[in-house]
């Protein structure tokens, strides 16, 4: 049977037009076996038991041993009964009748029934799930063993080619960035002027904005193949997971071989402020996020000269209706002088962006080498160092961090007028732009300074360092 499922594949094509895309006919050896599979069978108890919990039934026995719990099963597969236990009184077991023999199994209730991580409103719902897992897992072992060695997956033509244009895509919208490489003579050392040249002369950092799949574990209502193996997934409760993103179903040992090339789906994308910046620019197959595109557009439009651009705090009711405003209208949200003539309402908006990611612009993983890239007294030095650390961001971290530094950039220019100069939007953007893995109290007031420095250097050598 394992071996007629697996060559129901082999006649099936593939389009590479995504739109023109048929699935391939999915395996039904699993999804048979769960249909064979034993059917739950209460064994009651005659009489009244005074000490029975009242979240059990008429399958509570009371206080029986093991051996008599097996004469009241024995010879009915599927069958079950709860005891409580003699080793440990006020504990109970649940006793299920399977492959000719008396499995037991501690039982637990929080609201719910459980022996293990799933949870079930019913006795009689757990031990469904339990005999249509014991019975593919004994029937099937072998075949589950094996079934994510030729998945579906990797003939999927849609999957790769919609990776294809959107990769495409960014490279169009994407003005070309240098990478820094440092490659020097060992007899001679590079003045400061050569070393700039190396960076700026450098070639191409490459760009893939990758994102993991974002699985949970989800209950399936009806039957569900997985989208990775093409196999069903079997149980009453909790089959498989789920992406949240972009909402590909699979085993949740399948969920472990999926590559990293999730594409949300805006229908599942809630809200724009407080989503992961990777997720917000794949949803919308951007570079950079739309908040940071649009509010710097307007900010560039008619702020630049505003005196304390960021550092004048706008209303924050009126910043709040902003982020309201992208988190209902995204794209088309109304953000101009008509709407909010305070230009200082559309930097407060963008600072909460960014100080509102789960993951901050310059990340977790990263954050202790630009640390240490501050602490270094020789400015060459520093300068390579704090570039390593840009190369090792996620691409849509980076294409934000160099959006923003160009930006702040022009900012210093205006700065007769609007008197902030690098070292003052370090102050600013410093904490938004860097935020400590431990959220240390202690720590973060000591790395300020060093988080200042950060993002003064990033501004003030922008067209070298990216």
């Amino acid at each position: 049977m394992a071996a007629s499922s697996n060559s129901s594949l082999s006649g099936s094509s593939v389009s590479s037009d995504p739109e023109d895309y048929q699935p391939p006919i999915w395996k039904s050896y699993l999804y048979q076996l769960q249909q064979e599979a034993p059917r739950p069978k209460r064994i009651t108890c005659p009489q009244e038991m005074e000490s029975r919990p009242k979240y059990y039934g008429r399958e509570f026995h009371g206080l029986i041993s093991r051996e008599r719990a097996d004469e009241l099963l024995a010879g009915t597969e599927g069958a079950y009964l709860i005891r409580e236990s003699q080793r440990q009184p006020g504990t109970y077991t649940l006793a299920l009748r399977f492959g000719g023999q008396t499995l037991n199994y501690r039982l637990f209730y929080d609201g719910k029934h459980f022996v293990g991580e799933k949870r079930f409103e019913s006795v009689h719902d757990l031990v469904t799930d339990g005999l249509i897992t014991l019975y593919i897992e004994t029937k099937a072992a072998e075949y589950i063993a094996k079934m994510t060695t030729n998945p579906i997956y990797q003939h999927l033509g849609y999957t790769s080619l919609l990776r294809d244009k959107i990769t495409h895509r960014l490279n169009r919208t994407r003005s070309e960035r240098k990478k820094v490489t440092f490659q020097q003579d060992e007899k001679i050392s590079p003045s400061p002027l050569s070393r700039r040249t190396t960076i700026k002369d450098g070639p191409e950092k490459h760009c893939n904005y990758e994102k993991i799949h974002n699985f949970k574990v989800h209950t399936f209502r009806g039957p569900h193949w997985c989208e990775y193996c093409a196999n069903f997934m079997w149980g009453l409760i909790a089959q498989g997971v789920r992406c949240s993103d972009c909402g590909l179903n699979v085993h949740k040992q399948c969920s472990k071989l999926v590559p990293s090339d999730c594409q949300p789906d805006l229908r599942r994308i809630k809200k724009v402020f407080s989503c992961d910046l990777t997720t917000l620019v794949k949803a919308h197959n951007t570079p950079r996020p739309m908040v940071l595109d649009m509010c710097i557009k307007e900010i560039e439009h008619r702020g630049l000269k505003s005196e304390g651009l960021y550092r004048v705090s706008g209303f924050t009711e009126h910043i709040e209706d902003v982020r309201l405003a992208f988190d209902r209208d995204g794209e088309k949200a109304d953000i101009s002088a008509n709407m909010y003539p305070d230009i200082n309402i559309i930097a407060g908006a963008l600072k909460l962006y960014l100080r509102d990611l789960p993951i901050s612009v310059i990340t977790y993983d990263v954050y202790s080498k630009f640390i240490q890239a501050a602490k270094i007294t020789d400015p060459d030095s520093r300068l390579e160092a704090v570039h390593d650390g840009l190369l090792q961001l996620p691409p849509a971290h980076y294409e934000t961090l160099r959006y923003l530094m160009t930006h702040l950039k022009r900012v210093t220019m205006y700065e007769k007028d609007n008197y902030m100069n690098s070292e003052n939007l370090g102050i600013v953007f410093g904490p938004t732009l860097m935020r400590p893995p431990d959220q240390n109290t202690l720590a973060t007031l000591n790395d300020m300074r060093y988080q200042k420095l950060i993002v003064q250097l990033l501004i003030e050598h922008e067209d070298i360092l990216f």
